[in-house]
């Protein structure tokens, strides 16, 4: 089941368990796992308050195809709106990071699998030309090593810096909003590469990802 976490800065976060988004609730994040219990949550918001968390995410990757609005016709419509775009953040078929757009790499290993299944089977006895056994090198190799240039590359270089990053740095680096970032580190790097990667404040008090050992 996924938990989102909505934080003071209408950041919409997805979890893949409780566990992963404790530290989350912990610092006071609003959570919740179904419509219904966004609905309950929204119960008191004004109206403006759905406008600003949908025009936060809209038109951003992965939510590239959504427009910003001024107003919602009801408070049903918006909760519904919001909650139907946001199950892009949720794990999916292609393993997608929650909160963040496929990287090129882990998309190209996804079609080659996805052509890999669709392909003929060999005759009896051809085993030399199984498709599966020539594809599966190739995908292991795109999900473990970052494209150069890409933005995965990007982030684990700023990472991997002696003070490592701060949620600004990252997002002037790749144009990315705070819930792609937390989504992209939790699922493309702590979960999909089992990297270790450590969350602290500085001492301006800005939130700081670093890699660990």
């Amino acid at each position: 089941m996924t938990l989102f976490t909505l934080d003071a800065d209408n950041n919409i976060t997805a979890f893949t368990t409780p566990e992963d988004a404790a530290e989350a609730v912990a610092t006071g994040e609003l959570h919740f796992a179904s419509q219904k219990e966004l609905y309950k949550l929204a119960a008191e918001w004004p109206g403006s308050r759905l406008v600003a968390i949908w025009n936060g995410f809209a038109g951003v990757a992965p939510f590239d195809s959504l427009k910003p609005v001024k107003k919602f016709t009801d408070r049903n419509q918006g909760v519904s709106r919001i909650w139907n775009a946001i199950q892009k953040l949720a794990p999916n078929a292609n393993d997608a990071p929650q909160g963040a757009p496929v990287a090129p790499e882990a998309a190209a290993a996804t079609k080659d699998a996805t052509a890999q299944n669709k392909a003929p089977k060999a005759k009896k006895g051809a085993k030399d030309a199984s498709p599966k056994k020539q594809a599966k090198p190739a995908g292991n190799k795109a999900a473990k090593e970052p494209r150069e240039g890409s933005k995965k590359a990007i982030v684990i270089a700023l990472l991997e810096r002696k003070g490592g990053a701060t949620m600004a740095q990252i997002a002037k680096a790749t144009d990315w909003q705070p819930h792609s970032i937390r989504g992209f580190i939790s699922g493309q790097l702590t979960k999909k590469m089992g990297l270790v990667v450590e969350s602290i404040k500085n001492e301006s008090g800005d939130r700081t990802y670093k890699l660990g050992k």
